[in-house]
């Protein structure tokens, strides 16, 4: 009989996901383990296989489809010998009852119905214009000739903005805008004339978003900044990477990774994370390393890092990096984590301050390496500095636990060869 490919849970806590696009149509035969689909969740677009072998009978939810609940049929598809008359009525809904999780999981939202079109209004050749109820109203009070607006919504209905940007018996642009003001395409225009183009968020921005909001209002931030030299971590860097011939090329922040681990062994104090009832602190350093990708930021994780080699390290960043980069981290990559550094140094940034990536209790935030005077005994000397500043949970790292930290890191980070025994 016909089987219903359900819109799968791709992490613990997916309740819905972005169906991005098919990689099949219908009529097309697959076997089990065919890459049929790619979802996005809240954190990548991870790719959808065959559970069975058969034909996609029908595409139930489109490409490009968003807000899709976990478990609802997103298509059919037919055993052999099956054909298109025997899928009969499937409703892309989600089933009644979905498989149970853990209690403090949230329940998937059913799916919203499909908006219906707005009554339309019509013009005086007969033709019908179609607009928003809220623009019909706010052009009924400005005295505003719907039939003269373009619209700047779906399939060109006419919307809110539309209508606000326009003078009374007129359309759509103010009456000071020029030819060269008039929106184009996707373009389109506020309340003040002001032209611009809606991008829309998806859903890896959208919960980054979220999280970092939650981090900054709920989570007591604490800020300590301290400056590294790094004459001695630039040498032998410059050594290692000589003698690899081109096999693998160490950077600054493979040391920088390596360092912040060594240093939570040695002061586990600010490996660490806040619940209500105990303060969680980790045997193992997992650091998560800060990507910007098209799609927004992403924290990869370099599990056990104080077990591993810079050459590992610098492999691993490598691997999870263009992964991000290209949407195929899988959950367990990017969740969790015990610490993590956000880099701008490559882009020129001489410091700033990170927001904390919840649950965690600590972000370094990594700035550039710049040559500067210094004094040693009364001699005026050049060397390479670099600023960190750590955020720190002060429900967990209060000021004296970071500066304690700081100052192991800063031994690491100043005599690279202790990072190596």
């Amino acid at each position: 009989m016909p089987i219903n490919v359900l819109m799968p849970a791709l992490s613990p806590t997916m309740t819905e996901g972005n169906l991005a696009k098919w990689l099949v149509k219908e009529g097309d035969a697959v076997e089990a383990g065919d890459v049929i689909a790619e979802i996005e969740t809240d954190k990548a677009t991870m790719e959808v296989e065959a559970v069975d072998e058969g034909t996609i009978g029908k595409i139930l939810i489109s490409g490009g489809t968003e807000g899709v609940a976990v478990n609802t049929p997103i298509a059919v598809l037919l055993e052999e010998g099956e054909s298109a008359n025997d899928i009969g009525d499937v409703s892309a809904e989600p089933p009644k009852e979905a498989p149970k999780k853990a209690e403090a999981a949230p329940k998937a939202d059913a799916p919203k119905p499909a908006a219906q079109p707005a009554p339309a209004a019509t013009q005086s050749n007969g033709s019908r214009v179609f607009a928003s109820p809220l623009a019909k109203r706010i052009a009924a009070d400005k005295g505003v000739d719907l039939s003269s607006v373009k619209g700047s919504g779906p399939r060109g209905r006419i919307v809110k903005a539309d209508v606000e940007g326009a003078k009374s018996g007129a359309g759509g642009v103010p009456t000071s805008a020029t030819a060269a003001d008039v929106p184009q395409g996707d373009e389109r225009i506020n309340e003040y004339g002001m032209i611009y183009t809606a991008v829309p968020n998806n859903n890896i921005k959208k919960i980054t978003a979220k999280r970092l909001l939650e981090s900054k209002t709920t989570v007591p931030h604490f800020y300590l900044t301290v400056e590294f030299q790094i004459d001695a971590l630039l040498a032998a860097r410059k050594q290692i990477n000589d003698q690899a011939n081109g096999d693998y090329k160490l950077s600054v922040n493979d040391f920088i990774v390596k360092a912040c681990a060594n240093a939570l062994q040695a002061y586990p104090a600010a490996n660490t994370q806040w619940t209500d009832d105990a303060v969680l602190q980790f045997k193992h350093s997992d650091i998560s390393v800060a990507v910007a990708t098209p799609n927004g930021l992403i924290t990869p994780i370099v599990k056990k890092a104080e077990t591993k080699g810079l050459r590992q390290i610098s492999a691993e960043v490598k691997e999870l990096a263009g992964k991000a980069r290209d949407g195929k981290l899988k959950p367990e990559e990017f969740q969790g984590g015990t610490f993590s550094v956000s880099n701008l140094g490559m882009y020129g940034i001489d410091d700033f301050t990170a927001i904390i990536n919840p649950p965690q209790s600590c972000i370094l935030a990594v700035g550039a390496g710049k040559q500067k005077p210094y004094v040693v005994n009364g001699e005026v000397k050049i060397g390479n500095f670099m600023t960190c500043t750590l955020s720190t949970d002060h429900r967990t790292v209060d000021g004296a636990v970071g500066a304690e930290f700081l100052q192991i890191l800063k031994q690491y980070i100043e005599n690279p060869v202790s990072m190596l025994v």
